[in-house]
């Protein structure tokens, strides 16, 4: 099946950010030579934890570093942006790597309230019309009229070029069929809240009207895995990203910590059944087990990609958990 990687660019306790993206590099030239479909850049704003604030920046670099793999983002965060920007953005990277780009978009703000307003210049940021926004840009950018008269007498460059694919990032009902109306791929955020069904996947397809962005319904579903030798290893290693979750539950996104400190962390019984709650947002075991259950979900939801998200502590691990994945699904 065609795999593909979620980076949201993690910076571990005692790495740089420069470090952390100079480990994007490592994990998107590995992955190209694994054969993984595509690789995306996240948006995260106001956070010294992740390095990922210009996804779009981020993904010209890599592609010019790779040879083969897409690049792209997961996603835009359309809120903050103007339409015609976006699609001026995303038709220079795609005549750039012709053949390579996803323009990936999400409406959520990837920030909190004080990088929302930074980023709407002081003015009260724009939570509303996501879905119209989406559809504007990808008028702009396939150079049709919008609708909208600001955008009458311009036009998106550079001009007649080949275009990205495109995507909608979601995890509802209302987006996947929103994807589908649009003629754009639905990239289903599994491991936001675990919620997969055959319901909101049917939404998207039966609601699918062809495109020049996507030919034919189209499904990733993305998940936050570590995987290791052992199942044993994987749920040691795994630890830093499930201590990362439980923080962040409480409001607190803290540099992920090593295997050592987070499995020394200190948990109240709270914790614990916390801890237990959300381990079905994540996939933890030996390569064989995770490929098992990633392939047993596929044929009951029916979703055409896997895209991984592995936030492990050292760019080693990280390497080895989407090498290992790969080795069982990549055929």
């Amino acid at each position: 099946m065609k795999l593909s990687i979620l980076d949201q660019v993690p910076i571990s306790k005692g790495m740089t950010a420069s470090e952390a993206l100079a480990n994007s590099v490592k994990i998107a030239q590995v992955g190209d030579q694994l054969g993984y479909e595509r690789m995306w850049f996240a948006e995260h704003h106001n956070t010294t934890t992740l390095a990922s604030s210009a996804p779009e920046v981020t993904a010209a670099y890599v592609a010019a570093k790779t040879e083969r793999i897409r690049v792209g983002t997961g996603g835009i965060m359309m809120m903050h942006y103007s339409p015609f920007k976006v699609a001026e953005v995303f038709k220079t990277l795609a005549a750039l790597a012709p053949g390579r780009i996803d323009f990936g978009a999400g409406r959520a703000p990837g920030g909190d309230m004080p990088s929302m307003t930074a980023l709407a210049s002081g003015r009260r940021p724009d939570l509303t019309e996501q879905y119209d926004k989406l559809e504007i840009i990808l008028r702009l950018m396939n150079e049709q009229p919008t609708g909208e008269t600001v955008y009458d007498n311009v036009v998106a460059t550079p001009f007649k070029v080949q275009l990205p694919e495109a995507w909608l990032l979601g995890s509802s009902g209302q987006s996947a069929r929103q994807a589908g109306e649009n003629g754009v791929g639905y990239s289903f955020a599994q491991f936001f809240n675990g919620q997969m069904s055959k319901g909101i996947f049917d939404a998207y397809r039966n609601s699918f009207k062809p495109s020049y962005f996507m030919q034919k319904p189209t499904i990733i579903t993305t998940y936050a895995a570590s995987v290791a030798e052992t199942a044993e290893e994987a749920e040691y290693l795994s630890m830093p990203m499930q201590i990362g979750r439980l923080n962040l539950m409480r409001g607190r996104l803290l540099n992920v910590m090593s295997p050592e400190e987070a499995n020394d962390y200190p948990l109240t019984e709270m914790d614990k059944m916390m801890l237990q709650e959300n381990r079905h947002l994540m996939l933890i075991g030996s390569a064989e087990d995770v490929a098992a259950q990633i392939l047993e979900e596929q044929a009951e939801y029916g979703f055409d990609e896997a895209m991984i998200n592995s936030n492990l502590y050292s760019v080693e691990q990280r390497l080895n958990s989407y090498t290992l994945l790969a080795q069982q699904l990549i055929k």
